[in-house]
Order: C-alpha cells, then sequence, then structure tokens
C-alpha cells in the first residue's frame, strides 16, 4: 500500500478552498500548515487577474506577514465587520463539523474570525476526520498567565488531564501573550457542555472548540478529495 503523502493531500485541500473565493469579496486567512496552501493559492489568482477587489483579515501574526509579502490586501473587522468566507484547517473534525483548532496556537483569533463569517470553510487531510472529538486531539485551552495553575486545577476537575504547552525550555506564548494549556479530555460526549463549562471560567481566554461554525468541509485523502457541506444552522 503506497504511503500517502500528507503535505500534498493538504497542498491539494487548501488549493481547491481557494478557488471557492470571489472577486469583490472579504476573507479570513486561516493559520497553519494546510491554510498557507489557500493563502498562496489566492495570491497567484490575484496575480494572473483572476480574483479582483479582495481584502482579507489574517487570522495571526504569521498569516498576516504570509498574505504581506505575497503582496494579498489587508483589512480588519472594524473596516470590514462582515466576512464573506473564511478557509482554515482543523486538528480534528466530527460528522457534525464541530471542530478541535489551536495546534497552532492561534485559535483566539481564528474564533474571532470564524464568527464574523458567512462560510466558514475548514480544509484537512482525511486523517482529521474522526468520529468524536477528543479522541485524536486534546483541546488547546489559551489562559492568562497570572495563576494558570489554578485554571489546570480547574480543567482536572472537568475530567481533563492539562499540559502546559513549551517552546523548547519555556513556555510558548500566543500572540497576545497569553499560555496554552492542552488538555487531553478523551472522546468528548458532549462538546457543547464542555465549550459552556471553558467559556463560564474567568482566566480562560479562550479555547479550541469550534462548535457549529463550520458550513464546509474540505478533504483530502488517497481517493481524492471531497467536499463536505452541511446548511448554516
Amino acid at each position: 500500500m503506497p504511503t500517502m503523502d500528507f503535505n500534498a493531500l493538504k497542498q491539494q485541500a487548501g488549493e481547491y478552498a481557494a478557488d471557492l473565493v470571489e472577486s469583490g469579496m472579504v476573507i479570513g486567512l486561516g493559520t497553519g500548515s494546510t491554510a498557507i496552501f489557500a493563502t498562496r493559492r489566492i495570491a497567484q489568482r490575484l496575480g494572473s487577474g483572476d480574483l479582483r477587489a479582495i481584502a482579507a483579515v489574517p487570522t495571526s501574526l504569521a498569516t498576516e506577514a504570509a498574505a504581506i509579502e505575497l503582496g494579498i490586501p489587508l483589512t480588519t473587522l472594524a473596516k470590514r465587520p462582515r466576512v464573506d468566507i473564511t478557509i482554515d484547517g482543523a486538528d480534528e473534525v466530527d460528522p457534525d463539523f464541530n471542530l478541535i483548532k489551536g495546534g497552532g496556537g492561534a485559535h483566539l483569533r481564528e474564533k474571532i474570525v470564524a464568527q464574523a463569517t458567512e462560510r466558514l470553510v475548514i480544509v484537512v487531510d482525511e486523517s482529521k476526520l474522526s468520529q468524536q472529538l477528543g479522541a485524536n486531539w486534546p483541546v488547546p485551552v489559551e489562559v492568562i498567565p497570572f495563576n494558570w495553575e489554578s485554571q489546570a486545577e480547574y480543567l482536572r476537575k472537568l475530567g481533563g488531564a492539562p499540559a502546559l504547552r513549551m517552546a523548547g525550555e519555556k513556555p510558548f506564548h500566543t500572540d497576545q501573550g497569553n499560555i496554552i494549556l492542552d488538555c487531553d479530555f478523551g472522546p468528548i460526549a458532549e462538546p457543547a457542555a464542555l465549550d459552556a463549562r471553558l467559556n463560564s471560567r474567568a482566566g480562560i481566554v479562550e479555547h479550541g472548540l469550534f462548535i457549529g461554525m463550520a458550513r464546509d468541509v474540505v478533504a483530502a485523502g488517497a481517493g481524492g478529495l471531497r467536499h463536505l457541506r452541511q446548511s448554516k444552522g
């Protein structure tokens, strides 16, 4: 059985999603190894004249830098509060299109852009598809550095096993200067209930559960691309 080239699969998914963008749109540019392929394809379409009069909202400092280098015109939600389409990746996707995101630590900005978006398109390789969130990926929980240990204890009381994300020998810091607790809950029976519990806690800035936000999932696998759609709830 041939070994799948996951990088090539990500490129297929990202470029396919980028071709859903139309001239005149406001676009959310996702963060990570799959979303960057969409960003590059958007830049190619701009350069060829196939795409015109767009404005993009980046979801991280890294994506912002890439977009500037590629010549993609940027805007902000203050100037353009409605985003037509956002193309982003995910670490895990369940059959209801609920997501775990935040492997790259950008889930706070990603969620801010996603909630302003009419159509959130998630691009993944098929290994990210899961029957139940949490089966294959921990939930990234962004917390303020002050007294972060109390947030870890709260997560343990919810049944999770939190681990401080590191960058070498020091804690990883997000674009906002916060830290991340990667929390293994195991398979999550009720993602919406956990989402509510995490949202209710002071000191937790944001987390990687994206519930009911995605409308499209583009999944690439050995058998080709699958574009999965559902109506907006």
